[in-house]
């Protein structure tokens, strides 16, 4: 997995770790050295990682962690609100832990998924006609195309 440039760690990265612990606490749940390894892994890529992926960089250190415990922790980290799911078309649930308001282009060839921000995407409002006590959440905008890499390979 890529890492995320260790500027941008240094600067969010106690904050981010801070608020996985109290979210944790306020939940319940334990903060066990497997939960936040799995974390750590999801918070130092930029890759939206699957938990396959995350699985596959977790086991180096706890080789004994099962798949199903790193989807079942990236799921909860989702549900406290530590991470999300990047929704898609398809393919395996990808993950990020960038809680900050951004969007996401994902390659339809290569499947990289890649941040970007555009100023009039952060303000998506829902629709006022949702259907009674529906409650909004969160409002993302995901593109889909070729990214540059597969273009130059394609040309």
């Amino acid at each position: 997995m890529s890492r995320r440039p260790d500027a941008a760690l240094d600067r969010n990265g106690g904050e981010r770790m801070e608020t996985f612990f109290q979210k944790c606490h306020d939940a319940g749940l334990r903060i066990t050295p497997q939960r936040t390894a799995i974390y750590k892994a999801l918070m130092e890529t930029d890759a939206h990682p699957s938990a396959e992926m995350v699985f596959r960089q977790v086991r180096q250190v706890f080789p004994r962690i099962s798949l199903d415990t790193v989807n079942r922790t990236l799921l909860t980290l989702s549900r406290i609100g530590t991470a999300f799911i990047v929704e898609g078309s398809g393919d395996a649930k990808r993950f990020d832990a960038n809680l900050h308001n951004h969007q996401h282009f994902k390659c339809i060839r290569c499947k990289r998924i890649v941040d970007f921000e555009h100023e009039p995407f952060e303000h998506v409002e829902a629709p006022e006609n949702l259907p009674r006590g529906f409650e909004v959440l969160r409002t993302t905008v995901y593109i889909e195309g070729v990214c540059d890499l597969c273009r130059k390979d394609g040309d």
